[in-house]
């Protein structure tokens, strides 16, 4: 297993199979390379389906041992399957979509070894998921989630983006994931500096602490330094012990915005979908080529990322005598220099 300098194993891999979606949410940073979507039909700068599962084989080799799978929206690769399919056996296989092409899709997706599934729904009205998606796939989305749950999946991980626009949301998500049984919530922290919008932003811990409030049972998840926290819907089946109690419903936040315990605990490294290496969400100085995805030119991207993995607060971005966060300049230096 390969280890950074500040001594954390790479153990996943979250790898994005293109960067085309039906959706145009407001807040997409497309993995952290901006908006650069383009047409729908199938590219020619993705990943092969031999080039990701190449990939997949040599992180194996380095005991990297889940994968997630993402986008823009990876369900629009007709090979997902496939690459599923082939994806080294030690690997748990994850799945983060908009939903909207689960219905007659999840069955196969899990025949084919999918474990997890992470659907984005940022709403429970259609018009209010229509503001933020811009997309008039509500219903679809609801439907994709409904065949997630019968396909076997569970949990099914709903995400949910706060900011502005969806933060009085946040109240009828958690009832909902409390009252349908194989839903869990993940509040994901909004990124003003990958996003360029810093006016929606809110404060993170608002709602921490108004989970804390209504939450049963509080629990604390190693990676990245998470927070869970188990909600009844006020059913007596809620009072039951145990956190899979029926009538409870389980909300993460996700916060990684001047957070550097949640860098602290970063586990990951990122591939884009044109087989480039990222060793950090917030930064594009680190991409790395994977050249020709022979096994030899990515084992040796590999080993150089993971060695300049550095977390990105405390000390890529470092705090001044304000307290306020500005780039550490020995690290411009040095790929300045590279």
């Amino acid at each position: 297993m390969l280890t950074d300098e500040f001594g954390r194993e790479v153990t996943g891999v979250r790898v994005s199979l293109t960067d085309r979606c039906n959706f145009d949410c407001v807040y997409c940073h497309n993995e952290g390379l901006g908006d650069t979507r383009g047409p729908m039909d199938p590219q020619d700068d993705e990943m092969s389906t031999d080039d990701v599962v190449r990939f997949l084989e040599v992180a194996a080799e380095f005991d990297v041992d889940a994968v997630k799978f993402t986008g823009g929206e990876p369900m629009l690769r007709q090979d997902l399957e496939e690459i599923i399919r082939r994806t080294p056996d030690q690997m748990e296989v994850s799945l983060t979509t908009n939903g909207t092409f689960l219905p007659g899709r999840a069955e196969d997706l899990v025949d084919a070894g999918l474990e997890r599934v992470n659907v984005s729904q940022d709403a429970l009205d259609p018009e209010d998921f229509a503001a933020v998606t811009k997309s008039g796939a509500y219903e679809k989305v609801l439907e994709g989630v409904e065949a997630a749950l019968e396909a076997g999946l569970d949990p099914v991980k709903l995400n949910m983006v706060v900011f502005e626009h969806t933060a009085g949301y946040v109240p009828e998500m958690v009832d909902h994931v409390a009252e349908n049984d194989g839903l869990q919530l993940q509040l994901i922290e909004y990124m003003p500096e990958l996003t360029g919008k810093p006016e929606w932003n809110i404060d993170i811990e608002r709602v921490h602490d108004w989970l804390a409030e209504q939450a049963d049972e509080i629990e604390h998840r190693e990676m990245h330094d998470r927070r869970r926290y188990w909600v009844s819907d006020g059913s007596s089946d809620a009072n039951d012990s145990g956190s899979n109690a029926e009538g409870r419903g389980m909300i993460e936040i996700v916060d990684p915005v001047e957070n550097p315990t949640f860098c602290a605990n970063c586990h990951r490294v990122r591939v884009t979908h044109e087989g480039y290496l990222k060793g950090c969400l917030n930064r594009n100085d680190d991409l790395k080529t994977m050249g020709e995805m022979t096994k030899p030119e990515i084992r040796d991207a590999f080993r150089e990322v993971v060695a300049n993995r550095v977390p990105y607060y405390g000390e890529y971005m470092v705090q001044n005598d304000d307290g306020e966060w500005e780039i550490n300049e020995k690290y411009i230096e040095e790929y300045a220099g590279a």
